[in-house]
C-alpha cells in the first residue's frame, strides 16, 4: 500500500471501523468513507439473496453490523448504498475531491504555485 501511494496513487480499502481507525491514525490525510445500507430490512435482503449464510449466521452478522453502523460519525463521509451505481459516483466524487484539496494540489503543482506567485514575470 505504501508503495502505490507513494507513487501518487489512490488506495482503496474495505476494512471495518477498527481498521479504519488504525488507517487514520497512521496515514495523515487519509480519507474514509462509511457505507450504510438504504435500511436494515435491505441489508437482510441483501444478505439473504446471497444464499450463502444460515439463519443463524444471517442474525449473528445483521447484529454485528447494527454495531458497526454505530460507527459512521467517526468517517469523513457517509454513503447510502441504495442503488449501488449512484454509490459508485458517489465514491469517485470522493476521490476527485480527496486529489483537489490544498496539500494535495500544493504537492502536485508547487513548482506552478511557486512560479505564479514570483514578483517578476
Amino acid at each position: 500500500m505504501e508503495p502505490q501511494l507513494a507513487s501518487g496513487k489512490d488506495v482503496l480499502l474495505e476494512i471495518d471501523w477498527q481498521g479504519a481507525r488504525q488507517v487514520r491514525n497512521k496515514l495523515r490525510g487519509a480519507v474514509s468513507v462509511f457505507i450504510l445500507p438504504p435500511s436494515r430490512a435491505a441489508l437482510e435482503e441483501r444478505m439473504r439473496n446471497r444464499g450463502q449464510d444460515s439463519e443463524e449466521v444471517i442474525a449473528r452478522r445483521l447484529a454485528a453490523a447494527r454495531e458497526e453502523m454505530s460507527h459512521y460519525a467517526e468517517f469523513d463521509y457517509v454513503i447510502v448504498n441504495e442503488d449501488f451505481d449512484t454509490a459508485v459516483e458517489e465514491m469517485c466524487a470522493i476521490f476527485t475531491a480527496s486529489r483537489l484539496r490544498r496539500e494535495a494540489q500544493v504537492a502536485r503543482h508547487g513548482k506552478l504555485i511557486t512560479a505564479l506567485l514570483a514578483n517578476d514575470p
